[in-house]
């Protein structure tokens, strides 16, 4: 390595021109990059679809989910598998490890599946895909005084356009429902005219057709044989005839049904500010440029809006490029800033040359990092443009330690190259390994399994690939560039000169006045002073556990809108569903009236509000005015609005979401047993309990309550009229279910043409005492007559988790204090649970799952990267020794966390702990560097407690100017108040407050440990001699016959 930096410090011009070829590679590398809001994660899953019309719930779960379950359970690398069983649905749900093949992985589970040959033999083939993770990132309403039909032609015809601009690709519809074209047979026109639902089907089948018949080749050309005769409006179905009569009459569609061109059956009511709407959703794909794509939107809207029908409007509703700019603009405001004030800082303490030539060393390394981002697959996104504002201090800190060590040797011997490659080889080792030793407090952050390693990947890697450049910079390009720097001539210097130096000297005067008093003071009391930093160590650790510091995996980052879904049990009528959005919609106008009373009718809550109303749920965006103009945060807007909006007894599920990151309810059980009924039961009381804790609200499950049911049972002598129970059941599933005829092109999409029942008798319960049986030969027989009907309860849907029946507990929560909740429940609940309901099992799923196992994880990876760490330092120091005091300021980076954390009122978190594995680093480098030059001076030939005071005294400066400017340059960030911001400031609090810690460890009780190691060396080596003169002496004492 010496050899290195003397060649490069000699070298000028091969140090300029590869600080000036990293620079060009960056900004090439910066310009390749892809810009995405948050990192796209893959997930490794897959589905399996199966439909088997008419089919029962516990039918498709015995014959169709349970065989595929047992077909993959000897797979390896399957995370979980879980299942839902409805009627005529059975889907499959398979998670493998995150580091498996999965073409391969999949490829194996689609020949497992086509192998099981025990399946019905009417269901229709299983189809097996890959989940696809995709997520909405521009959307846009189209809305105005339309009709239904005319809104969802014109959002598809935008649809389709939208989809082809540049850097957009999928673009989907929300707020709609399918076209279809619906055939009404009423019984009394069947029995009119003597037909059968599928006599009228069969006529529509036969007739509305498009087909081609071949070609009549001749000598004057070809000719193609067509057939176009295929229906598309009301008319041309109602004139398909049915049959003509012997006396030569003509029964047509129209005679027997009313044909309505309209849509299926699942009432919809969508609108933007009371106005009918639809939403196009532009969605995240593999390969993104969310800027572009924003720009190509915006341009398009405005070209757009002039040419809509009469009546309709176009508005883009939420964009996250602005807040991909807003968060750019933060980070990169708050680092320039920073970047400012460490320069100013450094011009102030060190020589403006050394200042220069540290922040020119700043942008190398991040130039340097933009090179090889692409290749690492990292994207220009929230996560990564923070990591180099995370890297700043550590950065920052390898430039500083060697342009003072040169700086230092400059006023020694006189400056020049000389001394530009001795200050560089006088610090070169603790550089090295401090680099060595951060990158692998990030490595384990790569090894994580699952989706988190996605996320955390791209911050490690901006960290890994910015330190590796920073090394190159500070040992071999600022060497050269400090070449030339002489010692300052008093006379030479200006008025700003004198005061910079008076500055600089201030700094060397305190530590030689005052801090050497200090440090000889903890090394002289060195157990009190031990003493009193493993009483801070402990205080720190009792906070964190004793619940004094708010945890959680994920921060709760507040979002700009609120959203509000109640979702409704299978069944409920569509009147249930708009007098729920009507209770909506007056929380609302009261929450609005609530905030326009206090603020006088100056405060402004909500911009635009969007609901959607189908028969099963109701669903409210409410869009919130910028921060800057409400004065109500979003968290308290959606209590508030919760509370406004009453209970809604009859709801399966109401929730209330008002994050960025929406990872579901804060508080998630899974509860399995193979028998449902038990299962339900033990549900319940569990809820009960939830029920009790003031924090938790909206307690719900997901399974479905025990509905009635008609079933039919054939009496035995329907048998004698030749009915079998298919004919039977087919027949009642033509009238109220309905059979699908074919399918037409409409627009790019297919609009199924059903045969049933009119609207009337299928909601009608007393219809089924008109229905009348066709027999083969022609006769009607009432359906009463031939089979009884029974209330029984029944089940809509069955899921399963790993083969068992499984449902899903989950809550919402006022506070961070998830982990209180569990506490109790382990010790005063769960135990009398279990024996009331022996089989029962549950487990952490959701957030508290992924919590305990990312832990796990982390907690393994990092006494593998704590092991490395110490064999290193303990083979480049040759000593077991010395890396526990090098090492030691990391448990304090950690507590230093800490303090902040509890002093600010913040919740620690996952992106907490980057803070603190950046202040190790920053911290780690600086015990280096002191315990390496109190090695230099122990070879010089001072005495242990003299060179640790001493190594402390000279190398105070660069460890004070490592940490303030650590502290100065994060400081910008941590004062930022935006909602971009809040999702950084954790990770400044724990860096901040982590090197101001173990400023403090470094300076004060690493020399006391030191002097603690010298006792106990000299108190192993009196013991040594103590037992070695014990021992001689033992050995003159013997008689002389055995002496021999």
């Amino acid at each position: 390595m010496n050899r290195l930096i003397d060649w490069w410090a000699r070298n000028t011009v091969a140090a300029n021109l590869l600080m000036v070829g990293i620079f060009v590679a960056g900004v090439i590398g910066f310009t390749s990059l892809e810009r995405e809001m948050d990192p796209q994660v893959r997930f490794p899953g897959l589905e399996i679809n199966v439909f088997w019309p008419g089919a029962a719930p516990q039918e498709v779960e015995e014959q169709i989910v349970a065989r595929i379950e047992e077909a993959v359970s000897d797979m390896d690398a399957i995370e979980w598998v879980r299942s839902n069983s409805s009627e005529g649905y059975g889907g499959v749900y398979i998670l493998a490890e995150q580091q498996v093949d999965f073409t391969q992985f999949m490829n194996d589970v689609k020949i497992r599946v086509d192998s099981i040959s025990s399946f019905p033999r009417d269901i229709e083939p299983p189809q097996v895909r890959q989940w696809v993770n995709r997520n909405e990132f521009i959307r846009v309403a189209v809305h105005g005084d339309l009709t239904e039909r005319e809104l969802k032609r014109l959002a598809e015809q935008l649809r389709r356009e939208a989809a082809v601009l540049p850097a957009i690709t999928v673009v989907e519809l929300f707020g709609v429902r399918r076209e279809e074209v619906s055939v009404q047979v009423s019984e009394e026109s069947l029995r009119r005219y003597n037909l059968s639902f599928a006599e009228v089907a069969n006529a529509i089948r036969n007739t509305s057709v498009n087909q081609s018949s071949g070609s009549v080749r001749t000598d004057v050309g070809t000719y193609q044989l067509k057939v176009r005769s295929q229906a598309d409006t009301e008319a041309e179905f109602s004139n398909i005839i049915i049959r003509q009569t012997d006396d030569g009459g003509t029964i047509r569609v129209g005679d027997v049904a009313t044909v309505v061109d309209g849509f299926e059956d699942n009432p919809i009511l969508a609108t933007l500010n009371g106005k009918p709407a639809v939403l196009l959703q532009v969605m995240t794909t593999e390969t993104m440029d969310i800027i572009k794509a924003s720009e190509s939107i915006r341009n398009w809207i405005a070209e757009r809006k002039d040419t809509l029908p009469k009546g309709a409007e176009l508005t883009l509703w939420t964009d996250n490029a602005d807040d991909f700019r807003s968060r750019m603009k933060t980070i990169g405001t708050s680092a320039a800033m920073g970047l400012f004030l460490v320069m100013i800082f450094l011009v102030m303490t060190l020589r403006p040359i050394v200042a220069f030539w540290v922040a020119v060393g700043i942008a190398t390394a991040y130039a340097g990092a933009f090179v090889f981002m692409p290749a690492v697959e990292v994207s220009l996104n929230m996560l990564s443009t923070f990591a180099f504002l995370l890297v700043l201090g550590i950065v920052v800190d390898d430039a500083i330690v060697v342009g003072e060590g040169i700086h230092s040797e400059a006023h020694r011997i006189g400056g020049g190259v000389e001394a530009s490659i001795a200050g560089a080889q006088l610090v070169a080792k603790p550089v090295v390994f401090g680099v060595l030793t951060t990158i692998m407090a990030f490595l384990p952050w790569l090894f994580l399994s699952g989706s988190t390693s996605e996320f955390t990947r791209h911050i490690t890697w901006v960290v890994i690939l910015a330190l590796i450049f920073s090394l190159v910079e500070s040992l071999w390009i600022l060497p050269a560039h400090l070449s030339s720097m002489k010692p300052r001539q008093d006379k030479n210097l200006g008025r700003f000169g004198h005061f910079q130096k008076k500055i600089s000297d201030g700094i060397i005067h305190f530590a030689h006045r005052h801090y050497r008093g200090i440090a000889q003071f903890a090394v002289n009391r060195r157990y009190l002073t031990f003493s009193v930093f493993v009483v801070a160590l402990m205080i720190g650790f009792t906070l964190f556990n004793a619940g004094w510091v708010k945890k959680a995996f994920m921060p709760e980052i507040e979002s700009d809108e609120v959203i509000v879904n109640v979702v409704l049990p299978e069944g409920a009528p569509y009147s249930r569903a708009l007098e729920i959005l009507a209770q909506l919609q007056e929380a609302e106008a009261a929450l609005v009236e609530e905030v326009s009373q206090r603020t006088e009718g100056s405060g402004q809550l909500i911009e635009n509000w969007y609901t959607r109303s189908r028969r099963d749920s109701v669903l409210a965006i409410v869009k919130l005015a910028p921060p800057e103009v409400r004065e109500m945060s979003a968290k308290d807007a959606a209590i508030r609005l919760r509370e406004l909006m009453g209970d809604v007894p009859d709801a399966k599920e109401v929730s209330v979401t008002y994050t960025h990151q929406n990872d579901g309810p804060g508080f998630e059980m899974s509860v399995r047993h193979p028998d449902l009924d038990v299962l339900r039961t033990a549900v319940d009381d569990l809820e009960n309990q939830l029920r009790t804790y003031s924090a938790l609200y909206d307690i719900r499950n997901n399974l479905e309550s025990a509905s009635d049911e008609i079933q039919i049972n054939l009496k035995p002598g329907a048998h004698k009229l030749g009915l079998t129970m298919s004919d039977v059941t087919r027949q009642v599933r033509q009238a109220y279910y309905g059979e699908e005829v074919q399918r037409l092109p409409r627009s790019g999409q297919d609009v199924r043409v059903m045969v049933h029942y009119p609207i009337e008798s299928r909601r009608s319960i007393e219809s089924l005492k008109h229905f009348r049986v066709r027999t083969a030969d022609g006769r009607e027989v009432p359906l009463l007559s031939v089979a009884e009907l029974e209330y029984a309860p029944g089940i809509k849907r069955i899921q399963r988790w790993n083969g068992s029946r499984a449902a899903r507990v989950s809550a919402d929560l006022k506070d961070s204090v998830r982990d209180d909740i569990m506490k109790d429940l382990n010790e005063n609940f769960l135990p009398d649970w279990e024996k009331r309901y022996p089989g029962i099992d549950h487990g952490p799923i959701g957030q508290a799952e992924g919590e305990a196992r990312f832990i796990k994880e982390v907690m393994g990876l990092y006494l593998i990267a704590f092991f490395v760490m110490y064999a290193m330092l303990a083979v480049a120091f040759h000593s077991y020794w010395q890396p526990i005091l090098i090492l030691v300021a990391m448990p304090y980076a950690y507590v230093g966390a800490i303090y902040g954390h509890a002093m600010l009122n913040m919740t620690m978190a996952i992106f907490s702990y980057f803070g603190i594995a950046a202040a190790a680093g920053v911290v780690v480098n600086d015990n280096l560097v002191l315990i390496d030059y109190t090695n230099r001076l122990r070879e010089k030939g001072l005495k242990p407690l003299e060179a640790i005071v001493e190594a402390g005294v000279v190398r105070f400066r660069p460890i004070m100017l490592t940490t303030a400017t650590t502290i100065v340059g994060l400081t910008p960030m941590m004062m930022e108040r935006s909602i971009q911001a809040k999702f950084l400031i954790p990770i400044v609090v724990s860096l901040v407050f982590g090197v101001f810690t173990a400023f403090f460890v470094t300076l004060l009780m690493v020399p006391a440990m030191y002097a603690i190691g010298v006792d106990l060396t000299a108190f192993r080596t009196r013991t040594k001699e103590r037992i070695k003169r014990l021992f001689h002496r033992g050995d003159h004492g013997k008689p002389a016959d055995q002496a021999g």
